[in-house]
């Protein structure tokens, strides 16, 4: 079979496999209404949009590197190790190079090479990935555990375990700068990231590829395909999107550190799943993502402005969520080959 016609095979099922946009959308009108209605007063103001807003760009772009890697039939689990390390290595840079009170002029070509720096550190924490699990045949999962432990114990060993306070004041200026006094520009990195890989994955070759891989790594590679490359290529995305992330976390937080954002992985892979990612791989959309991102901060946010809900309860509440995102596909996933097998004796 040629790769052309394989990819034109497997568009087919991707539009008939991924119905929970709907279920999506509902359960997100759900929460925003529910939330509403308890809390009119604290969740549906602009100030409380804006405090979200703020806050799930930096998991949300994790959530997106993780995302591409289980289209692909992998996971990639040292997202946050990986975005810590490169905004340790930038803040490094900048305490290093920028004198304390240097004027923006003076600090702004620094700053850019620090940015390039930290998007240079995720790509390459992303090919280590990629090898191990491309060239190596080493499962992502384990991989991945290993590569977020290699990268937060080489974190912690050049900062000591410290934060790496005292960035450049214009770097927390633009990092935390907002359009119209309302969208900060944290939120603006977000959505750009997440319109461009939607396209990526819609509409170039590349993306049919990774969908083509994910469904059945053999047929992929007798229709042509390099899975090495394509998976090699996977990662690095997800480790560029990683370094995105920290950079944003930087920027919020005004340091670096080599534990900032521990929860977020289990975090970012149930919003993969929630939004609809298969964890076998070769089916998900970006869209799904990005309204389960909506639909946790939602309820994260709301959570929040009850006093009698302690933080502590909240892995249990998104590890109990993720169970029943998982046994609720696997139910609906049953029920449609069970459909089909029907479908296929009636003719």
């Amino acid at each position: 079979m040629s790769t052309i016609k394989a990819a034109d095979t497997i568009r087919k099922p991707l539009g008939a496999r991924d119905q929970n946009l709907l279920r999506l959308f509902m359960m997100l009108v759900f929460v925003f209404v529910s939330m509403t209605m308890l809390r009119p007063n604290q969740f549906a103001t602009m100030a409380n949009f804006n405090s979200m807003m703020r806050q799930f760009p930096e998991y949300g772009i994790m959530s997106i590197g993780i995302s591409l890697a289980m289209i692909t039939g992998g996971i990639d689990l040292g997202v946050v190790g990986t975005a810590n390390l490169s905004a340790i290595v930038a803040a490094k840079f900048l305490i290093g190079t920028v004198p304390k009170g240097a004027p923006p002029a003076q600090a702004a070509p620094y700053i850019i090479i620090a940015v390039l720096l930290s998007l240079s550190v995720g790509l390459a924490c992303g090919a280590i990935a990629g090898t191990l699990i491309s060239k190596f045949h080493i499962p992502a999962i384990l991989a991945t555990l290993g590569t977020q432990q290699l990268f937060m114990g080489i974190a912690i060993g050049i900062t000591s375990g410290r934060p790496q306070s005292g960035l450049p004041l214009l770097y927390s200026k633009v990092g935390n700068m907002e359009f119209f006094k309302f969208v900060p520009l944290s939120f603006v990195i977000f959505f750009v990231i997440a319109i461009s890989i939607g396209i990526m994955l819609s509409r170039t070759r590349f993306g049919i590829y990774m969908y083509m891989l994910g469904t059945n790594p053999r047929a992929s590679r007798y229709a042509g395909l390099n899975n090495t490359s394509i998976i090699l290529r996977t990662y690095m995305i997800s480790g560029l999107l990683s370094s995105v992330a920290g950079l944003i976390m930087m920027a919020r937080a005004n340091s670096a550190k080599a534990d900032y954002g521990s929860p977020y992985t289990l975090q970012c892979v149930l919003i993969a799943v929630l939004g609809g990612i298969d964890p076998n791989g070769g089916f998900g959309k970006i869209s799904g993502v990005t309204m389960a991102i909506l639909i946790l901060q939602f309820l994260s946010s709301g959570l929040n402005m009850f006093n009698n809900v302690s933080n502590f309860y909240r892995d249990v509440i998104w590890g109990g969520v993720l169970i029943l995102v998982l046994v609720f596909n696997k139910l609906l996933s049953w029920r449609s080959e069970r459909r089909a097998v029907r479908k296929s004796i009636g003719k």
